[in-house]
């Protein structure tokens, strides 16, 4: 096995310091391999100075094989830094965004690490689960389901706010108390709730026309009515970013939405931003809307404003 110690050494005998960023990579996975959580490599490709990744794992909250895509951009080598993470939306998996987003420039311009789970549990064996587009595979929401057969894997919310990133703290060069979180329409939804729900947790959040108000929305109701149970519409106010909004009590949260004036699920009241910013505005919690003149649901859309976001995060991680 090569240890710090024998990799000092083999450098001294030529007369030559180690390098700082194989220093660094050995002193961090010697500190961390006991306790690193089991991750398999699936795919790595150098990008931007850094490295596109994609790992799998077993995932303890949901019960089967989870994937989830890591950017590490260069400056990552040589010290911890901050990490934003990243939700998908309906049908999507960790792939959608590491290949349309066009995020990589920026995370290794601003030194972040990007952090993309898949959107639901996978093969799971529920009847039914690959029914729907909007309901079951692809599409867990971002909740904890608490009804039958969903609650023993539709667990996201659990996923993406405790077991996920104690696998990233344990497994690389990130700052655990430097992370914010963004999202595109049902990522939107889970990334807003998430920092609503965990106040102090994440610096910063932001969303592409997020899935603002669920329990007044089609495909909100569709999902917490399965997930949570149709005749529990009290349990449905505590995943709803336009309830929550209304009730927070926490540090400051710069909350910053994007949406398309062209989107057509905006325009069939699916998303209803303005009812987030009024919560918002009652509450005392700032928000930035901006509303883009002809731009649809899309990458294209997400493309366009992607290095915004991530200037937004970088703003409170580094502060």
């Amino acid at each position: 096995m090569i240890t710090v110690g024998l990799l000092f050494r083999s450098f001294a005998l030529v007369g030559r310091p180690p390098p700082k960023n194989i220093v660094f990579t050995f002193k961090y996975f010697a500190r961390h391999f006991s306790q690193m959580p089991e991750i398999k490599e699936v795919s790595s490709n150098r990008c931007f100075g850094g490295y596109q990744k994609v790992f799998s794992h077993e995932s303890t909250e949901l019960g089967c094989t989870m994937n989830f895509s890591v950017y590490l951009p260069s400056q990552s080598e040589e010290s911890k830094v901050p990490v934003i993470y990243w939700l998908s939306g309906l049908t999507c998996t960790e792939q959608n965004f590491i290949h349309k987003a066009g995020a990589q420039r920026y995370a290794a311009e601003h030194g972040v690490v990007i952090v993309g789970p898949d959107t639901s549990p996978r093969n799971v064996n529920i009847p039914g689960e690959d029914d729907s587009w909007d309901f079951g595979s692809g599409a867990g929401f971002y909740v904890d389901a608490t009804e039958a057969p969903w609650k023993k894997n539709y667990r996201m919310y659990s996923y993406v706010a405790k077991e996920l990133p104690k696998i990233i703290n344990s497994n690389f060069p990130v700052l655990p108390d430097a992370q914010s979180i963004m999202g595109h329409s049902m990522g939107g939804h889970g990334a807003l709730i998430l920092a609503l729900k965990n106040p102090g947790k994440y610096r910063s959040v932001s969303a592409f026309a997020p899935i603002c108000n669920p329990t007044q929305s089609p495909w909100g109701k569709k999902a917490l009515g399965g997930y949570l149970g149709a005749d529990k519409t009290v349990e449905w106010n505590n995943w709803d970013a336009s309830v929550l909004a209304k009730k927070y009590n926490g540090p400051p949260l710069d909350i910053l939405i994007d949406q398309g004036k062209a989107d057509e699920f905006y325009t069939a009241k699916q998303l209803l931003p303005e009812n987030l910013v009024v919560a918002c505005k009652d509450a005392q919690v700032p928000i930035v809307l901006h509303l883009r003149e002809g731009y649809d649901h899309s990458y294209y859309f997400i493309a366009t404003f992607i290095g915004e976001h991530i200037a937004h995060h970088v703003k409170h991680l580094k502060a």
